[in-house]
């Protein structure tokens, strides 16, 4: 098990469980698999961001990574 640093953005906030600080997750989880277990709905993933970089649905985290995911965002 390793414990990622989880940011929700926008419309998906509200996925956020209590333990965003310390999400405990199985080693060589990806991003989407951490979509699954929060149960987002796919269509809500726009942008993936771990540590700061954008990264694919298929990237694999690592103990003690940030990962930012942000829905799609419209705009005027």
């Amino acid at each position: 098990m390793i414990k990622i640093e989880l940011k929700l953005f926008a419309t998906i906030a509200k996925y956020l469980p209590d333990s965003a600080n310390n999400f405990v997750v199985e080693d060589g989880s990806t991003i989407r698999a951490i979509v699954a277990k929060l149960g987002i709905p796919d269509s809500e993933v726009k942008l993936t961001f771990v540590n700061g970089i954008q990264q694919g649905l298929d990237h694999v985290l690592n103990d003690g990574d940030r990962l930012g995911i942000f829905p799609p965002v419209g705009g005027g």
